[in-house]
């Protein structure tokens, strides 16, 4: 008679990537190890933070860049958070070289396309380290710092200004707008028209720790700020350090973010 005592709980797993696909090809794998359960996929970071929170997987496959809260944004705001963090398993196009280091970390990277034996070393080694939680996030804060470093983010970006090309440096940028379907830069120097098609994907290929969202219209650096102005019915604006002192507006969604940027 089989002793069921002694077989080993399912790990829960959840999904996160933007694209529908990539969520279907890794789902469709996972079937091949019993030992994992999927309990949820989510298609962007906002709604991944609100899974975990719910689901309390034991395995996050977090795709690291995602348009809004990208991967490894998630991973910041719940060790900000101080709350239980799972095992997460980064899934990159990053070629193998840029992310050899992680091999040795309790927090794991899948290369794109994902292979069957690659992920079930993963998912083993996942299991192995469900039995030494403790470690987790200090673990998750180590590899979160390596995982930044090696996406090398551009210092440069292209503006097009007057049927010219200009390549301003990304900590010169001061905020940049939509409008119409058009991104226009606000840099210290000059000011031009953006080749992003949308404001997610121009705050994915900066660095986030320096680039905010505060209304869905705007991206600004909060290097950049000069001065917060209170407005009506407890909102604020941002006056920013261009030579119009623009003033932006922070949405209801962002007042708590700016407070906690500023100490409000």
């Amino acid at each position: 008679m089989r002793d069921n005592a002694q077989s080993p709980a399912k790990l829960t797993a959840l999904i996160v990537d933007d694209e529908e696909l990539a969520r279907d090809e890794l789902a469709f794998l996972l079937k091949s190890f019993p030992a994992v359960e999927v309990v949820g996929t989510a298609g962007d970071g906002l709604e991944a933070l609100q899974l975990i929170v719910l689901k309390k997987p034991d395995i996050v496959f977090m795709d690291v860049q995602m348009p809004g809260l990208n991967g490894l944004e998630v991973v910041r705001e719940l060790v900000g958070a101080g709350g239980e963090i799972p095992h997460f398993i980064f899934a990159t196009a990053y070629d193998q070289y840029a992310v050899q280091a992680f091999e040795v970390n309790a927090v794991d990277y899948l290369l794109k396309p994902i292979e069957k034996d690659r992920l079930g070393v993963s998912i083993e080694r996942a299991r192995k380290l469900r039995a030494a939680p403790a470690q987790e996030k200090n673990q998750v804060e180590s590899l979160l710092a390596q995982i930044k470093s090696g996406l090398r983010q551009p210092t440069k970006v292209l503006l097009n200004n007057s049927n010219r090309m200009f390549l301003v440096d990304a900590g010169d940028i001061i905020y940049a707008s939509i409008q119409d379907g058009f991104i226009t830069i606000v840099s210290t120097h000059i000011e031009g028209q953006s080749n992003y098609k949308t404001i997610e994907e121009l705050q994915s290929n900066l660095d986030a720790a320096t680039f905010w969202r505060p209304h869905r219209s705007y991206l600004v650096n909060i290097n950049k700020i000069q001065e917060v102005v209170p407005w009506f019915k407890s909102s604020y604006q941002l006056r920013m350090s261009d030579k119009k002192r623009t003033e932006i507006p922070v949405s209801r969604a962002q007042t708590k973010r700016l407070r906690e940027l500023f100490k409000l």
